[in-house]
């Protein structure tokens, strides 16, 4: 199949602010012609694209209505096959839960050159702004990180044994985590950090034991954050402690 002259570029925006962008990505944006945007992107990106700059928001954030997939991939193709120079920008890092792959996929069946061009997730990049630090010889020898989208099917007896554990997109359950946590024989004085908002002005953080996380935040509705559940907590400088 003969590819099309225009390029898909699978951008990542980093955790918030545009001080979080990379070079590559700051340069690509100077130069769009079709800007496919989610919904956790910082406004102040779009400013950096072409005054001509088609701009195309499709919003993708839990819980919220947002454009289907299908159709996402439809204007991929669609705006590269018409020979532009199409960035599609996510938020943190492009092949971090953000439904890259199906995208990949849309623009390899229909011929389309493409490139991802890396972003500063808030896996990593959440914890560090908020003075948490990810490892340590004794604290934490190792992390995981996984969605809590669908806390139903993770294997939660096998989360609950590890040092630290990351959770992204779980803000909605998180009296769920605690429990299956606490079930499955998480010590419930484990300290547990809430980063919301992380590398924007409006970051918040929240920290407490795993006990007694839930009635912390009871009123705040705790989207976007990254959840970090482990004793390394108990080791970094936070914004506001409980």
């Amino acid at each position: 199949m003969t590819k099309s002259k225009g390029k898909v570029y699978l951008v990542g925006a980093g955790p918030g602010e545009v001080d979080y962008l990379t070079v590559k990505a700051y340069k690509l944006l100077s130069t769009a012609e079709v800007l496919i945007y989610d919904a956790l992107v910082d406004e102040e990106l779009l400013k950096l694209v072409p005054h001509n700059c088609l701009k195309i928001h499709v919003g993708k954030r839990g819980g919220l209505p947002s454009t289907p997939q299908s159709e996402i991939n439809g204007l991929l193709v669609k705006y590269c096959q018409q020979e532009k120079q199409v960035i599609r920008l996510k938020s943190g890092d492009p092949f971090i839960f953000g439904r890259c792959i199906l995208e990949i996929q849309a623009l390899k069946n229909a011929g389309c050159d493409f490139e991802v061009v890396p972003g500063i997730s808030s896996v990593t990049s959440a914890p560090l702004l908020a003075g948490i630090p990810l490892t340590d010889a004794v604290m934490s020898k190792c992390f995981a990180v996984s969605s809590a989208h669908q806390p139903d099917i993770l294997d939660w007896e096998a989360l609950s044994r590890l040092d630290t554990l990351v959770l992204l997109m779980g803000g909605k359950h998180l009296r769920e985590i605690v429990d299956q946590l606490i079930k499955y024989g998480k010590n419930k004085s484990t300290p547990v950090a809430i980063i919301r908002k992380a590398g924007t002005s409006e970051q918040q953080v929240w920290i407490a034991e795993l006990s007694t996380i839930v009635e912390h935040v009871k009123t705040v509705r705790l989207s976007p954050a990254v959840i970090v559940i482990g004793k390394i907590v108990s080791y970094g400088s936070f914004s506001e402690k409980m």
